[in-house]
């Protein structure tokens, strides 16, 4: 059976390995994600939309719009979420996207264009809860085999407490399980802006290192710095 595209391929997961850097230096880039400064420029709105045309505004729009009403459990946040993304946006690969190998969009980019890859979704599913007030504690994004096709993906993970089993958000699958109902992935590691840590099991697994240590980030942060988000 030929894999599908949204899973990652071989070759880009040593990239993706190599460029694991995580989230680090949003302070130092100026980068703050708080419900009440959140906003997006109108001139980032415009070029949107002069680009991608209005659905592209108007996605940008929704998503600002959420952080305005966005109380409630965390639980409920999960799903808001993860349904905006999974119901909004359609997987397209880097290459036919980018015309590049290995590209990791700013949640901006992601919502402008109404399409991207697994590596997007996870990223912009974090950005979003982290807006919305969930502890980064509680989450992170995560690397993950899917057995199934024997290839690399994507997906973003929220703990309840240190040694829960994490629930799940994923392009693939738009309902929130728990991993311990996912053994269709196998879990390689995953990080948040604190660090990197190797899978163990199903639990949170051992801290590999600081985000202090990792770079390539860094032009993802200078993108997000550049439109204010």
């Amino acid at each position: 059976m030929t894999p599908p595209k949204h899973i990652i391929n071989h070759n880009k997961f040593k990239y993706i390995l190599f460029s694991a850097v995580i989230l680090a230096g949003l302070v130092a880039a100026g980068l703050v994600f708080t419900r009440e400064s959140f906003h997006i420029d109108e001139k980032v709105l415009q070029k949107a939309q002069e680009k991608f045309g209005q659905e592209a505004r108007t996605r940008l729009v929704s998503w600002e719009n959420m952080f305005k009403n966005d109380g409630g459990a965390d639980m409920e946040k999960l799903e808001k979420i993860n349904t905006f993304f999974n119901k909004r946006i359609i997987f397209v690969n880097d290459a036919d996207l980018y015309g590049v190998k290995d590209y990791w969009a700013t949640p901006v980019e992601f919502l402008s264009r109404g399409a991207g890859d697994c590596e997007d979704f996870a990223i912009a599913k974090y950005f979003s809860l982290k807006m919305m007030g969930v502890s980064e504690e509680k989450l992170r994004i995560a690397y993950v085999k899917a057995l199934r096709y024997n290839m690399f993906h994507m997906v973003m993970l929220y703990y309840s407490n240190p040694g829960a089993d994490p629930l799940i958000l994923d392009n693939l699958v738009d309902s929130i399980r728990p991993a311990s109902q996912r053994n269709d992935l196998l879990p390689i590691f995953t990080f948040n802006g604190s660090g990197l840590w190797l899978a163990h099991s199903r639990g949170q697994g051992k801290l590999a290192g600081s985000s202090s240590r990792l770079t390539a980030w860094n032009d993802l942060l200078q993108r997000m710095a550049e439109t204010g988000i």
